[in-house]
């Protein structure tokens, strides 16, 4: 029989967190702090006893034994009980033991100290974006937040990772999450606990100027890849911050979306990012259906904690906080915080005094900024809005107010400071495996996994005639032209993810060069992005030649400025230099000018106009020290930033003054004026179209940042026409995030899309080019032929539109964002979503259905590699409308439900079985407020893109 145990508690507990610990066995120590009824203890020692029973020398034996357990279960009870009344005491607001220990013991000052940010120690601060403090007699840390995706930007240089649009194009959970584990281990060097990535907002507009930090267009495999890459980060103590929670897709700060849209489109992916454990969500800027996103109770409370039970914290975007009440709403914290002394910034959950207004921050025409500012190849900037969120009305009233006049309950406080502890617990962050040391970093180890993912995320877009890969025989009449020839194109552009190591740059000339041991690989740099050091001849001040410096070590006169670790004549560390005078044209014309620089800010001016500066500000919470690939495509050749400018000249003497100053990096400054003259750009252009019509094959690389949206810059598109109409063979290499126009895809013999593939991108670009590696990557964005094929950018339906209509925009595409519109209006895209050719090609047969244990369905087909390459391939499974649609529901014509990555040898034959998830099953009934399996017949393709069914069949679902 049980034995009995006298003390009860009535009150039921909140459940015990169901997600294993990331290490040790935190919780089996956490019993929570109101205990369920105890009735009976059943005894371990029955089952022995009653075999005991049929051993007559042994009975009273065991009847001993049982008296004694009597005992001690007795003793035990009186200690359990004890325990209980001690118990009853702590309030439960978490659930987890330790947490809410913590929390009765913590004054209201430390708890609001948990919910905002505020000024790391400038001793120790690493120039990442936030920081909130320590509560040191409680033993709880302070936490560093730092930027991407991807990687990790901080005051220390770090690997750049594949950009995420290409981790996508993997089709890789595997990748995903080894990317992840990369972001965190660097995290974790760094001495970062929290990186706020991964970005899982969708690709629906290609307008949308930070759409290319996304991971496609599809809600389901932006979920995977989010998912698998959060797993990753997290292995390595790391807490992931998912962003931006939600509807943050446009341009537009005032997004109107559906129910069901909102539900199955934009927070599915934060709903698998919440499954696979992340700590911590983002809110964003935009306003959802009218309310602000950090402060909408119905996105925050009711989707979130109710409906996905997220417990873990909510951050605020830098900056969209606009009142106390947030709080009541469901976010947990404030960000940036407090502002630091003598700043500017409006906060609201600390109790420092709101500063005084700030002077409008003049906006200087793209001249400076955190993303390069506008380089010669790109259209005109467009004028910019200082202010991230120009309609938010901000509610002056602070937290401390707040809390006296009953706006806020201090339980509100007690609950976000909750969340944010609990997190702090689970990863172990009070038991000493936080990590605030700055230490070395596992360069080689993380290479590997860049250069395999830049391999595996390149999409072969075209390949006629098997123009790839490229042939031993017809190296030696090769050329490659462009300057992302040269130097890979790593990262695209900054902003916030890290920037890369310079000695890790290794163009996919010098690559294809060592890797196949052939020196006659031809080069032809077209638009020379480092220029050449502008000769003293063409300076002069006051009458004298060479320009006028000023400031440490005192006033001189320079033939040019040139002064570099190569040359040997770097300027002192934190060195405070100005240099006046006049640059003389020997002509009119258009002259790029390129500051080059690194150790330093540095700015240049023109007839006493600025002209541009490095991208890099101190206290800017994005790095705070010059970085070499901060202000352009690439750096320049030997590794300097390189800040580039048209300038209209006319002929004759023009003001210049060039200013450098320290950048808190401690490093020798460097800092060199080159120019691109008009007469050496088309010198260089026209050596290129010779070299190609020299050549037996041409490739072609080309590249883009975020501007001109669906093309090009500068005259790319030219130089392909023009090297395609002297030579048949030629290639194109493409370095982009995005799709961008391309009128001469019937002109050429291949198109490879490399994205944009970190530090390690040349070892990757050579290798699919030479044959060593076989493209499999696939499209996670539909690429079509026009800007209008797509729904946010089709002109009939200004309503979608970032600008939207008086400053409204509504997703009224409802849940047929990317291919799920081409499908729907039958338009035909340039290439599908999920497109992708490799070196072989695959065949499908002998599918199956059945329903899986979870209520989904497993998918078993066989897929045979035909060809003569060992190839992965990306398998894709798609499920179509139900038969018979409910009244008011939105289905698309298909969406993809399952996908994998599998390798098969030359010849070889695989039988695999996808899975598709429950959930992809179902609809969000907005009448209902659940989800709800659609009845009826649906057909389930399978195949190698959207628009490449290979294998179908029709299944019949009951709604149960």
């Amino acid at each position: 029989m049980p034995v009995p145990i006298a003390c009860t508690a009535r009150n039921e507990p909140k459940a015990v967190p169901s997600e294993p610990p990331l290490w040790g066995s935190f919780y089996s120590r956490e019993i929570p702090a109101t205990i369920v009824v105890i009735r009976s203890v059943d005894m371990s020692f029955r089952k022995p006893l009653s075999e005991a029973a049929k051993m007559g020398s042994l009975r009273r034996a065991a009847i001993g034994r049982h008296k004694i357990y009597r005992v001690i279960v007795g003793m035990a009870t009186a200690v359990f009980c004890a325990g209980l009344a001690l118990a009853q005491s702590v309030p439960v607001v978490t659930g987890d033991q330790r947490v809410d220990k913590l929390l009765s013991q913590m004054t209201l000052q430390e708890k609001l100290r948990l919910i905002h940010g505020t000024q790391e120690d400038s001793k120790s601060y690493q120039g990442q974006a936030g920081y909130t403090g320590s509560i040191s007699r409680l033993g709880i840390p302070g936490l560093r937040y730092a930027d991407g995706p991807p990687g990790v930007l901080t005051r220390h240089t770090s690997q750049a990772e594949t950009a995420t649009m290409g981790v996508a194009a993997t089709f890789s959970v595997n990748d995903a999450e080894n990317n992840g584990v990369v972001i965190g281990r660097e995290a974790r060097a760094l001495g970062i606990d929290v990186s706020l990535q991964p970005f899982v907002n969708i690709d629906r507009d290609l307008v949308f100027d930070r759409g290319y930090n996304t991971f496609g267009e599809d809600p389901f495999l932006t979920g995977a890849i989010g998912a698998a890459e959060i797993k990753g980060i997290q292995s390595q103590h790391v807490m992931a911050q998912v962003k931006h929670y939600v509807a943050y897709d446009t341009e537009s700060m005032d997004v109107w979306v559906d129910d069901q849209t909102l539900h199955e489109v934009y927070v599915a992916p934060f709903d698998a990012a919440v499954r696979s454990g992340v700590a911590s969500i983002m809110c964003s800027y935009n306003r959802i259906n009218g309310i602000s996103a950090c402060g909408n109770e119905a996105t925050l409370t009711r989707v979130l904690r109710d409906e996905m039970g997220f417990k873990g914290f909510v951050t605020s975007d830098w900056g969209a906080t606009h009142s106390v009440k947030f709080i009541n709403a469901g976010l947990d914290m404030e960000m940036p915080g407090e502002p630091a002394p003598g700043g500017g910034g409006t906060s609201y959950f600390d109790a420092q005094p709101i500063p005084p207004p700030q002077p409008p921050s003049a906006d200087n025409g793209g001249m400076t900024d955190m993303y390069g500012g506008h380089i010669p190849e790109e259209p005109p900037p467009a004028a910019s809005s200082t202010d991230i969120n120009t309609d938010a009305k901000p509610d002056p009233k602070k937290m401390i107010e707040a809390l006296k006049d009953g706006t806020v309950g201090e339980a509100a406080v007690t609950r976000a400071a909750g969340r944010v502890l609990y997190e702090i617990v689970r990863f172990g962050y009070m038991d000493g495996v936080q990590k605030h040391s700055v230490t070395g970093h596992a360069i080689e180890d993380n290479a590997r996994i860049i250069e395999k993912t830049g391999e595996d995320a390149a999409v072969l877009l075209k390949n006629e005639d098997h123009a790839l890969p490229l042939k031993s025989a017809d190296l030696d009449s090769v050329v490659l032209i462009g300057p992302t020839a040269a130097q890979i194109d790593a990262i695209g552009i900054n902003g916030e993810r890290s920037v890369g190591l310079p000695e890790r740059l290794v163009g996919p000339l010098a690559a294809l060069t060592k890797i196949s041991g052939n020196s006659n690989i031809g080069f032809a740099v077209d638009d020379d992005m480092t220029g050449t050091t502008i000769p003293a001849s063409a300076f002069s001040h006051d009458g004298e030649p060479g320009l006028l410096r000023t400031g440490s070590p005192g006033a001189q006169t320079d033939g040019n400025i040139n002064f570099t670790m190569k040359g040997g004549n770097a300027l002192p560390p934190n060195a405070t230099v100005t240099w006046k005078g006049s640059l003389t044209a020997p002509h009119a014309g258009t002259y790029w000018l390129y500051l080059q620089a690194v150790g330093t800010n540095a700015t240049i001016a023109l007839d006493g106009k600025p002209l541009g500066g490095t991208g890099a500000f101190q206290g800017g919470v994005h790095g705070d020290i010059l970085q070499a690939n901060q202000d352009n495509a690439v750096p320049t050749t030997d590794g300097l930033d390189n800040v580039r400018r048209a300038a209209e000249l006319t002929a004759g003497p023009h003001q210049i003054e060039l200013r450098v100053g320290p950048d808190s990096s401690e490093a020798p400054v460097q800092v060199r004026l080159n120019w691109y003259t008009p007469e050496q750009r088309k010198a260089d252009h026209e050596a290129a179209i010779a070299a190609a019509k020299k050549a037996k094959v041409a490739v072609v690389f080309l590249w883009t940042r975020v501007e001109p949206v669906f093309s090009l810059p500068g005259e790319q598109n030219r130089l392909v026409e023009e090297v395609a109409a002297v030579n048949s063979n030629t290639i194109v290499v493409l370095n982009t995030s995005q799709p961008v126009a391309l009128p001469w895809v019937d002109k050429v013999k291949a198109i490879l899309e490399m994205w944009w593939p970190g530090d390690e991108g040349g070892w990757s670009t050579a290798n699919l080019l030479l044959g060593k590696a076989s493209p499999a990557g696939r499209l996670p964005v539909t690429w079509g032929k026009s800007l209008a094929d797509y729904p946010a950018t089709d002109p009939r339906y200004p309503e979608r539109s970032s600008k939207g209509i008086r400053g409204k925009t509504t997703y009224s595409e409802g849940v047929n964002v990317g291919y799920r519109w081409f499908d729907k209006e039958k338009i035909d895209p340039l290439f599908a979503f999920g497109y992708g050719l490799s070196y072989t090609t695959f065949a499908y047969s002998d599918l199956k259905l059945e329903t899986a244990a979870d209520s989904g369905l497993a998918v078993t087909f066989n897929i045979k590699n035909t060809g003569n390459v060992d190839s992965d391939e990306v398998a894709q499974v798609y499920l179509g409308a139900p038969n018979a649609v409910p009244n008011g529901v939105q289905f698309p014509v298909r969406v993809l439900a399952a996908f994998d990555r599998i390798h098969l040898a030359a010849g070889e034959s695989k039988t695999i079985t996808l899975q598709v998830p429950a959930r992809q099953l179902q609809y969000w009934s907005a009448a209902a407020g659940r989800w709800v399996t659609a009845s009826g017949k649906r057909t389930l393709s399978v195949g190698a893109s959207s628009r490449d069914l290979r294998l179908e069949q029709s299944i019949s679902f009951t709604n149960p």
